[in-house]
Parts: structure tokens; C-alpha cells; sequence
């Protein structure tokens, strides 16, 4: 869809989570899926509130890494943010998951069970062989503690990355991609792939009693695209559910320190430009500006947020 010289997005560098107390988030994600403590740090100041477009914000932030992939856990010390609805489903627009990488499904299940967790599927789902895209592929799907959605994925030897079938001793392995709920296919595809310069890897209809079973939503029948950043890594599934259909909006008045923010960091090459193409183009803008930072603390140069055409955060950093 875009040219080479064109591209813009090289690699997801992490996603990040708004969680209630990042104790209680560190705790569940470090004990029940092996994450790493990477780094433990308090921001506050005019770069960060104008980044995230909440004033005043003093902004908790640890990151944590699963083989090679990271995320960040984000705690709004002195705002309280609005919980995720405790009725959201999987084709709610504001859904979006988390798919972490395990070499032994039926272990990970049992591991997992001993915590608080909220299952979604009944247990885990193996998609049936027609489904040429992802047949023999595994998956359960529950909530962490804040009620962000998780998935656990396996992958049969025909089937993910390469890396996830070298001979591991570890039971989790990494993150293979985000998956969010969508409202149009081709809209999406017109901002992650025209504007943002992202490649469609791969398209499926998931269907059936499976994916029923799997999302806790009758009858229920997903198109599902693919996208990868031009170097790899992490990658993201726009899901447009077509039974039962779109869920609800993303509220227009949820911010960044409410708890069902998502924000995924896209390195790209050229913000400046990026920015200017994504203004002409109508994109929704968080941030104020494009932030500048000096201090060593922060983990990249440049970052602006925006957000997707379904209001999904997506975080534009330079490195």
C-alpha cells in the first residue's frame, strides 16, 4: 500500500498500559507470565502532561520485558482514571489485547489459573485446520486485574515466528502482536498502512463454535488483518467483527489516565514529516505538540500520541 521510501513506522518498541496501582499490576505480571523489571521511574513536569494531554499529570511508569518484547505500566499518582467498564466485550471498540507467546499451552493454562485472572473463553481454543491462516493455533483469552484483555497464543510448528519454536525452557515466551477492535477494515488499513506505512501480513475469518468459545460472544464471526512494522517484531491485528457486529464506541471523553487506555509506541523515522501527513489527513491529536526530550530518563528523543480512527492510543516516538 506504501512505497518503501515512504515508510514511516519501523518497530513497535512497547506498548503501554494505564493500571490502577502498578504494584499490584507488577506483582500479577512478573509472578503469572515471567515478565522482567527493566525499569521503575516517576515523571512529572509540562513534556509529560502535554504528551499524554492530562494536565498536571505525575505519571508512575515501570517497564517490564517478556523474552524480547516490552511493555509499560503507567499509574497516574495524583489522577484518578475511570475503570474499564466491567461489562466490555470483545467487539466493544475500546477492546484490545495483548498476545503472549507460550511453548505449553495446557501448563501455561494451569499456571495461570492459581492467580486473579477473569477468563473470557471458556478454556483454550484450538482453531480448526480450514482456518488456513491460523489452524492448529491455541488460545485462551482472560483479564488481568485492572480487567485489561490478555491472550495466551501457541503456535503449531507451521504456524508464528521462527523464534517462537526454538527449543525454549521458558514457559512464556514474548508478545507476537496486539489485536484491537475495530469499526472498518479499509479505514483502518487507510491509517496504519497508507499513512503510517505498516504492511498487511496476513487476513482470516475466524468463525464458528471456536471463536465463540473463544471471545464469549454467540455466533461470533471475525475478519481479522494482520499488520507488521517494515523491520519486524511485534505486530497488530485490526479484529472488524462482523457477528455480532460492532460493539460500542470508545467514549470521546476517556483520556490517557483512564484505565482503559492502551498506547502502542511505534518508532518512526521522520516525526516531523509524519506529523504534518497525519494533520493534513485529519488525525485525531492528543498531544499538544511533538514533545522534545533532553533528559536521560526518558526512554526516546521525540514523542507525540494520536489516535486511530476508532480512538486507539498509538504513540509516534523517535528513539
Amino acid at each position: 500500500m506504501s512505497s518503501q521510501t515512504d515508510v514511516q513506522v519501523q518497530k513497535i518498541r512497547a506498548i503501554g498500559l494505564t493500571v490502577t496501582n502498578c504494584d499490584r499490576s507488577l506483582d500479577f505480571y512478573i509472578q503469572a507470565l515471567a515478565f522482567e523489571l527493566i525499569s521503575d521511574i516517576t515523571v512529572e513536569g509540562e513534556d509529560y502532561s502535554d504528551l499524554e494531554g492530562v494536565p498536571g499529570a505525575k505519571i508512575r511508569i515501570v517497564t517490564l520485558r517478556l523474552g524480547d518484547e516490552l511493555i509499560e505500566l503507567m499509574e497516574y499518582l495524583n489522577i484518578q482514571g475511570k475503570p474499564i467498564p466491567s461489562d466490555s466485550q470483545s467487539n466493544d471498540l475500546w477492546f484490545q489485547h495483548l498476545a503472549i507467546v507460550v511453548s505449553d499451552m495446557d501448563r501455561a493454562y494451569a499456571h495461570l489459573r492459581s492467580f486473579p485472572i477473569e477468563p473470557i473463553s471458556v478454556a483454550p481454543q484450538t482453531i480448526p485446520p480450514e482456518n488456513k491462516a491460523s489452524g492448529g493455533v491455541r488460545a485462551f483469552k482472560f483479564k488481568e486485574p485492572d480487567g485489561h484483555d490478555l491472550e495466551l497464543i501457541w503456535f503449531p510448528p507451521d504456524k508464528g515466528k521462527d523464534k517462537w519454536h526454538q527449543n525454549s525452557h521458558r514457559l512464556f515466551l514474548g508478545i507476537d502482536h496486539s489485536a484491537i477492535a475495530i469499526s472498518n477494515t479499509e479505514q483502518s488499513l487507510h491509517f496504519y498502512c497508507d499513512l503510517l506505512g505498516m504492511q498487511i501480513d496476513s487476513r482470516s475469518l475466524n468463525w464458528r463454535a471456536t471463536q465463540s468459545r473463544l471471545d464469549n460472544l454467540p455466533g461470533a464471526e471475525v475478519k481479522i488483518t494482520a499488520l507488521r512494522p517494515v523491520q519486524g517484531g511485534v505486530g497488530i491485528e485490526l479484529l472488524d467483527y462482523i457477528v455480532p457486529g460492532k460493539g460500542r464506541p470508545i467514549p470521546s471523553d476517556w483520556k490517557s489516565c483512564d484505565i482503559a487506555h492502551i498506547q502502542i509506541e511505534l518508532v518512526v523515522n521522520n516525526l516531523e514529516q509524519l506529523v504534518d501527513k497525519l494533520r493534513r489527513n485529519g488525525v485525531q491529536f492528543v498531544s499538544s505538540r511533538i514533545v522534545q526530550f533532553a533528559d536521560s530518563t526518558s526512554p526516546y528523543r521525540q514523542g507525540c500520541l494520536v489516535k486511530d480512527p476508532d480512538g486507539h492510543g498509538v504513540m509516534l516516538i523517535v528513539e
